[in-house]
């Protein structure tokens, strides 16, 4: 009787230790996922780089999708989630101007303007491209837990005050190819002559660029939303295996 009672409390000692060492080795997982100290990306099965790689693979494609639509005729005119407006700030001047028989000049130059932006979207995609360059690993991890603009959101952080270094000569040229101040000169210099008017001066080059950027990247999220909820925009077997 004792032999059997002394097996009973081995087998239970046995089971106990073989309990508490899975629930350790659970424990160690976990922290491990939550901290990123784990080599195997958070539980997906790719490596950190791997991670990495695939989220760099879905800010290219989201890039190279963006500024091909937005490059085409029509491609900001059209599309009112990032059609380029007449200058907010300065509201007062189209309003006067359509009120002196200037409507047609204003909706040249809106369309002009959005032009602009169209053209120099075809300069684009390099430019995000080489900004992509720098994603760390730190960097993919917190954007593969982030939300549905993470990575987009990432890359506005990370690149506006560059990309806006680098944009502003392509959108200048742009503007100059598509003669922007022939119809943007009339209408303000209409609205100066206007007696007891507070005369304006906007800065074109700066708006245009500003809005061209804010609307890239608007298509740029769409583009990361995409793939991240719809498996068909996921074109590569990285892309798979990293949002499935």
């Amino acid at each position: 009787m004792k032999n059997y009672l002394l097996v009973c409390i081995l087998c239970l000692n046995i089971s106990l230790t073989n309990a508490q060492s899975k629930f350790i080795k659970n424990v160690t997982k976990t922290v491990q996922n939550a901290t990123g100290n784990s080599s195997s990306g958070g539980g997906t099965g790719l490596t950190n780089a791997e991670i990495t790689n695939g989220l760099k693979e879905a800010l290219n494609v989201g890039t190279n999708n963006a500024t091909g639509s937005a490059s085409k005729l029509n491609g900001f005119l059209n599309n009112q989630l990032i059609k380029i407006p007449f200058p907010p700030e300065v509201k007062i001047v189209e309003t006067k101007a359509r009120q002196y028989g200037m409507g047609s000049q204003v909706d040249r130059f809106v369309t002009t303007m959005n032009r602009a932006a169209e053209e120099a979207s075809k300069q684009a995609a390099p430019v995000f491209i080489n900004a992509i360059k720098g994603m760390s690993i730190t960097d993919g991890l917190t954007i593969l837990r982030g939300g549905d603009n993470a990575a987009t959101n990432f890359l506005q952080n990370k690149t506006t005050a560059e990309l806006t270094s680098k944009f502003s000569p392509i959108v200048k040229t742009a503007m100059n190819k598509v003669e922007l101040t022939k119809y943007w000169t009339p209408i303000i210099n209409g609205y100066n002559r206007i007696p007891g008017v507070a005369k304006k001066n906007p800065n074109l080059d700066q708006y245009v660029t500003q809005r061209a950027l804010e609307g890239l990247f608007k298509l740029i999220a769409q583009e990361e939303t995409k793939i991240r909820k719809y498996p068909a925009a996921r074109i590569s077997v990285i892309l798979k295996k990293v949002f499935k």
